[in-house]
């Protein structure tokens, strides 16, 4: 037997501004709302302890920011990377520098509260529930 990623948590200034921002990367919705102001998105229709790790934006007043030890890769489902790419901008997301060449496959970015994650150039399936 094996374990599974079932969540993946993020401290945060603004729970309800991250939210919504990874909520409309990732295609989740809000799947529950803590007395702490903590906030867990996950897939529509599947919620918690699915096939896909849910993400809990956890406040704190003192947050991390910039490259953490772990960061989130994420692939486009139904559109190309540069479409992608294009979306994630519109609703936030930022080019950061990490020392990158110019000749990588990936895109270095950072979600509104500077936490950095990568847009990969493969495209994916979406995962079915």
């Amino acid at each position: 037997m094996a374990c599974r990623i079932t969540e993946l948590i993020l401290d945060c200034a603004d729970p309800e501004r991250l939210a919504a921002f990874w909520s409309e990367v990732l295609g989740y919705v809000e799947l529950a709302r803590e007395d702490d102001g903590s906030i867990e998105i996950g897939p529509p229709g599947v919620g918690a302890y699915g096939p896909q790790p849910t993400l809990v934006l956890s406040r704190s007043s003192d947050p991390r920011t910039g490259k953490l030890p772990l960061h989130i890769d994420v692939n486009a489902t139904d559109r190309d990377q540069d479409a992608e790419l294009e979306r994630l901008l519109a609703l936030g997301a930022r080019h950061v520098d990490v020392g990158q060449s110019g000749e990588e496959s990936w895109y270095p970015l950072a979600d509104p509260e500077g936490n950095e994650f990568c847009l990969l150039r493969r495209r994916i399936e979406p995962v079915q529930p």
